[in-house]
């Protein structure tokens, strides 16, 4: 074995795990002492090593199909034997009765659980600052942004602590980070992953998501985690593969650094066959903004509260948002608490009309223009460096002052409310050293073709060096 063991994809992890190549007592033994050099980063809010390393003894040979496989959570997914704390004051340290539905698959098919990774409190947030949980480094960069809201799951994976952990995506929040730390992350078509057991902010829109450093490491954690249609053998060709490059939108004020390399990726794509095709989605901006937000605000109360009360938790939702520590998220919270800031009404024209239409444009685009998939910068803009919690609202963007947030969602959050399968890959390094995605969008339901598709994209660009750790 020539890699180092930190260094394994999940897939070859697994192959050496079944043929007796590894043990699985070292694997774990590497990557504990590589997560105790490197815990200034911050990846994990619950890592405990003699939990892990008894779990390894007692559950003896693993054979299914991970054989041992090493993997992590994102600290909003349920599990009986750690905390779920979604890093909000009010529950660090609570723990939930039963692991999620989605742990479970992971566990039964004979993966190790090493940690609960760190997230933008309850989710929301891209900086990776938690006032009362830390903040998380960039293994590029770890004086800059991870992303988020999974951007400890993100950064634990691309600094080598873990071969493949379990993030969740609600508008970005698997997709992002994956781009700002370098690695590959998968939102699944809405409803294709079992949602239960995970702190909520919009049932409509929420699911859990793979992060990995290759496709097809995400290819096998998916087959796992979907119950049923994934086809992890599936091969795809870019010789005359049509993809959607859609200018407007997605590809205007970009960082010139991003400008630069996702043209580069495009030019690679093109000398491989792939015909690119110009051509915009329609009415996008106004559509989506007609579905996102009128979504969220109207079910992150109501999901939260019956979150807490189904799970048993100690607390009500008034009592865990009065702890909140991050002031953007208490405030976002604090306005829905004793009036909706979205009506009924405009909540049901949101989901039986807005929401409709904006994936009927969307399969309108991809029936009209024959393409496979949609190509775009994951992010406007690489990862900033970090500011103190409270001064981040805002990042700077081609000399203006722009809102972290909605810049950093602006071209992830489009497909999330159309409920379609969406993949980024890395598509190169700033001039600086900071890592660049390149998302791809497929049709509804698309999912295992849109990860062959991006195998086949990933191939024909330059893999990143490592990150100097």
């Amino acid at each position: 074995m020539g890699t180092e063991p930190h260094w394994l994809s999940a897939v070859e992890a697994v192959r050496l795990l079944r043929d007796g190549d590894l043990k699985l007592e070292d694997y774990v033994e590497a990557l504990i002492g590589r997560t105790a050099r490197l815990a200034g980063l911050n990846t994990y809010v619950t890592h405990d090593p003699a939990l892990i390393r008894r779990s390894v003894r007692e559950a003896g040979n693993r054979p299914g199909p991970l054989y041992g496989l090493p993997f992590a959570l994102k600290d909003a997914i349920d599990t009986a034997d750690l905390p779920t704390t979604a890093t909000t004051p009010a529950l660090r340290g609570w723990r939930p009765r039963r692991n999620a539905p989605i742990a479970q698959r992971l566990l039964d098919a004979g993966g190790t659980l090493m940690g609960k990774q760190t997230l933008g409190e309850l989710s929301f947030g891209i900086t990776g600052n938690s006032p009362a949980f830390g903040t998380v480094g960039n293994p590029y960069a770890p004086g800059h942004l991870p992303g988020g809201s999974s951007g400890g799951t993100a950064a634990g994976v691309a600094a080598g602590l873990v071969p493949a952990g379990i993030g969740a995506d609600t508008g970005g929040s698997c997709r992002i980070p994956a781009a700002l730390c370098g690695c590959v992350g998968f939102r699944p078509s809405h409803g294709r992953y079992d949602r239960r057991g995970m702190i909520p902010i919009s049932s409509s829109r929420d699911t859990a998501g793979p992060i990995a450093r290759s496709v097809a490491d995400v290819r096998l954690v998916d087959a796992i985690c979907a119950p049923a249609g994934a086809d992890p053998t599936l091969t795809a060709d870019l010789r005359g593969l049509r993809l959607g490059v859609p200018a407007g939108h997605f590809y205007e004020d970009l960082d010139p650094q991003v400008a630069t390399v996702t043209e580069r990726a495009l030019d690679d794509l093109a000398v491989r066959g792939a015909v690119l095709v110009e051509r915009d989605i329609p009415d996008l901006r106004r559509l989506n903004d007609l579905v996102s937000f009128a979504i969220v605000l109207y079910e992150v109360g109501r999901e939260l509260s019956a979150y807490l009360y189904q799970h048993a938790a100690p607390i009500s939702l008034r009592d865990l948002v009065g702890q909140v520590a991050t002031d953007t998220v208490r405030e976002t919270l604090e306005s829905i608490l004793d009036e909706d800031q979205i009506s009924a009404a405009d909540y049901r024209e949101a989901l039986t009309v807005h929401r409709p239409a904006l994936r009927a444009a969307y399969g309108a685009y991809f029936a009209e223009h024959e393409v496979s998939a949609v190509v775009v910068p994951t992010t406007p803009l690489p990862a900033r460096p970090h500011r103190p919690a409270g001064e981040d609202r805002t990042v700077e963007l081609n000399g203006a002052s722009v809102d972290t947030f909605f810049t950093y969602i602006r071209n992830t959050d489009p497909p999330s409310n159309a409920g379609l399968p969406c993949l980024s890959v890395p598509s190169g390094l700033s001039a600086d050293g900071l890592p660049i995605g390149l998302e791809l969008v497929g049709p509804a339901r698309s999912d295992s073709r849109l990860l062959a598709i991006g195998e086949a994209v990933e191939r024909a660009l330059p893999p990143l060096p490592r990150p100097a750790l």
